[in-house]
Order: structure tokens, then sequence, then C-alpha cells
């Protein structure tokens, strides 16, 4: 479960300190770079939702062995990449390989709760939190060292290893079960599916995150097609007798829907300050991958302890204010930043950084689980890395926006106040939703 789930953030992290060396390498700019960042979440955002509502029908072996496999040809392809197209085809790959870690973990989980009787997960979704963030710690660090080793290519070649270990530990361990949706029992394969409603959501999706990606108003045809798609795939769900994403439940599930709102503004934060920050401290501030990637080390050193200390308490509302109070103490301190500023500045940011990487995760993915359908938990768990990608998107197109040709500190301000912004919303949408108080809290017996 845990090796599954990381292979998404060790490569969300590791090319955050690859960038400028393949720019620099393939004769890139910053702006076409980060197509290497939205390419895996633009892939990952489709998938992760399908790959899900698969799992909850099927169950999560042959999903994971399949998916995962995927990551090893990434990995390939992505080592004998000969120009930046071909490696963001690679980037695809992985980002719809790594899409059944996530879901497939969520699901065991909620079936392991269903087996004994323990509806219980804490310690198991505080491990999962706590194995991502040790995977975030690893990424840049070990990015840096590859890249000083054996250049860029290294950063894709690790994946063959780590997707061989996936699909040997997964054929070995993951039970032969069907999935825990009722769904798999009853009618054909293709309305189990909901193909066209797939179909639907996939153009929708794509029409949206192109738009981001670049925003300008030559591509307004794009907006005009995500709202066409999206009208279109709600009318194919609100009708379907086993809809892909079930609206009539989701529409009247207020909670978990602001739960993906929150999810997806803590992620414009989380990734502007992962890939943006990282870029200006090589760029603008003059740091080598591999010290860039020293820098962020106490951010996810410091987020791991705050993982497993507020991992041991029932309820997330105290977490998401003190992540949201945190995310916005960071962007301030930012601004304030220069490429003149001591390096102590840089690992402070980090710090405070810290805190609301390690409860805003675990936070966001408690309140899922306890706040979903029972059988719905795969397709639900894949849907908030959904709204997190779109707001990786999001804050990939800011960085573009704001950097252009180079990453400099003028256009990091300009991101920072973008961050800060988004970390306000987030503090909102937290404080006035009063129903977050009683999530993780067992009833009064």
């Amino acid at each position: 479960m845990m090796l599954g789930s990381v292979l998404n953030p060790i490569n969300s992290t590791i090319i955050a300190v690859a960038l400028v060396p393949v720019g620099r390498a393939l004769g890139a700019p910053v702006s076409q770079t980060a197509w290497l960042v939205s390419a895996l979440y633009l892939a990952t955002a489709i998938g992760q939702p399908v790959v899900g509502r698969l799992i909850d029908i099927f169950g999560p072996r042959r999903l994971f062995l399949l998916s995962t496999g995927l990551v090893g040809l990434a990995g390939v392809v992505g080592t004998l990449a000969p120009n930046l197209g071909v490696l963001i085809g690679a980037r695809v790959l992985l980002g719809f390989g790594t899409c059944a870690g996530y879901p497939a973990a969520m699901a065991l989980v909620r079936s392991e709760a269903e087996r004994t009787g323990r509806d219980s997960p804490g310690g198991v979704l505080t491990a999962l939190a706590v194995a991502n963030q040790t995977i975030a710690v690893v990424g840049p660090l070990l990015g840096g060292l590859l890249i000083g080793l054996g250049g860029w290519r290294t950063t894709f070649a690790l994946n063959v290893p780590l997707a061989a270990a996936a699909v040997l530990l997964g054929f070995l361990r993951l039970p032969r079960t069907a999935g825990t949706g009722a769904s798999r029992r009853r009618g054909r394969l293709s309305a189990q599916l909901d193909l066209p409603g797939m179909g639907l959501f996939a153009v929708m999706l794509i029409s949206l995150l192109l738009f981001l990606m670049n925003l300008h108003l030559r591509d307004w045809y794009l907006l005009v097609i995500a709202v066409v798609m999206g009208a279109a795939f709600a009318v194919r769900e609100l009708r379907a007798a086993t809809p892909f994403i079930d609206l009539r439940v989701l529409g009247g599930n207020t909670p978990l829907l602001i739960t993906y709102g929150r999810a997806l503004v803590a992620y414009v934060v989380a990734y502007s300050f992962l890939y943006g920050f990282t870029q200006w401290t090589e760029e603008g501030f003059g740091l080598s991958p591999f010290h860039a990637g020293l820098v962020q080390i106490p951010m996810f050193l410091l987020a791991i302890g705050v993982s497993v200390v507020s991992g041991r308490r029932k309820g997330v509302r105290g977490k998401l204010l003190v992540g949201a109070a945190g995310q916005i103490v960071a962007c301030v301190v930012m601004l304030t930043l220069t490429g003149e500023s001591p390096v102590w500045m840089l690992v402070l940011v980090a710090l405070i950084f810290g805190v609301p990487q390690g409860l805003n995760n675990l936070a966001l993915q408690n309140s899922v689980y306890f706040q979903s359908d029972p059988e719905r938990t795969a397709s639900s768990a894949g849907l908030l890395r959904t709204f997190a990608y779109i707001g990786s998107m999001v804050a990939s197109a800011t960085a573009a926006a704001s950097f252009g040709q180079r990453a400099d500190t003028g256009g990091m301000h300009e991101l920072a106040w973008v961050m800060l912004g988004a970390g306000v919303l987030y503090l909102l949408l937290t404080a006035f939703d009063r129903t977050v108080g009683r999530v993780g809290i067992p009833p009064a017996k």
C-alpha cells in the first residue's frame, strides 16, 4: 500500500530539482519545462477517479499491477528520451501508471475495516501520510544526488526498480478479492463502467487544464469546451443507472464537496512552493540542484513529525486551521526574500511550510475517508487527488506566468502573492465550515 501510494509523490518531488538541468540540456525555457509537471498531473487528474472507480468494481489487485507496470515502462522511455516531447510523453505514462496506488490503498483500508469490524483506521491513514511525507523528504535530495552522479536521466531510470518492487509485492501480497461496490454484481460491464461518463469527464478536464496551463484570451474556446462538456457530463451522470461519479449522492454531500474545494486551494499553495520556490532557489538564488533539494529537507522532516504527532488525535478542524495559518505566515515570509537573503531565511520558509504540509495532507485524507460513501471509497479518494492535481495545474501555470523565461526574484514575489491569496481562501473555507468539526469524532453513545 505504502510503496504504491508513494510512486506519484516521489515523481512529483524529484522533478522539482530536475527542471532546470533538463531545460539546460534540451534548450527549453521555464515555460516549456513546466509541461513536465503539468503532463503528469493532467494524466493523473483524469486517471485517478477513473482507476478508482475500476477498483471499486473489480478490486485493487489487477488495477494496481497493470498501472504500476506502466511506471516501469515510463521510466525506460524517460531515460532514453531524445527530446522534450518524448520526455513529456514519459511523464504522461507516469501519471497514468501512478493512478492506482492511492485509491487501492484507501479501498484496502475500507475493506479491512469492514472485515474486522474495526472502523478506526487512524493509524493506517497516518502511516500512509507519513510514508508520502518521507518520500517527499527523499525526493528533492535524492534527485539532486542522482543528477550529480549521472545527470537528469537517472531521475527517470529510478522508476524501473521502484515499479518492479511494487509489482512484485502487489503480486505476492494483494488479496485476490472482488471490489467493494455493490455495482459490480449487477448489469452489463459497460453499464457498470459508464464509459460515456468517463469520456465526457476526461474531455472536460483536459480542456480545463489546458486552459489553466497557458492562461490567455486566445484560448477562450478551451474554457467553452470545458463548460459544455461539464454540462453534458452532469446530464449524463444524473440519468445513468450506475454513474461514474454519482452526482446525486455527491451533490447532497456538501461536506465532501467543501473538502474537495479545500484540497484544490491547499495544493495551489503547496505545489507553487514545491516547484516555483525550488526553481527560484536554483536560478534566482544560485543554488545547485543538490543544495536546492537540501533546502526542502527541513520542511518535509518537520511535516513527518507533525503528521505523527497530530495523527494520534481525532478530529481535523484544528489541524486544518493551524495548517491554514502556517501557509499564510510562510507566504508572507517569502515576500521578504531576495537574491541577497541569507540561506537560513530559505530554511526558515521551508520549516514554516512543514507545519501545513504535515497537517493538511493528513486532515484532507481523513476527511474524505469519513465523508465519502463506503462503496465509493476508492473513486472518492481518486477524486480528492484530481482536485489536488487541478490545484497543481493552477500552481504550475502561475509559476510559468510569473517567471517567464527565468525564475527571478520578482517572479517569485508575484507567485507568493497568488499563494497568499489561496492561503487566505483556504482559511475561510475552513473557518466557516461547521461540519468539519465532526469529522473523525465518533458519535456519543
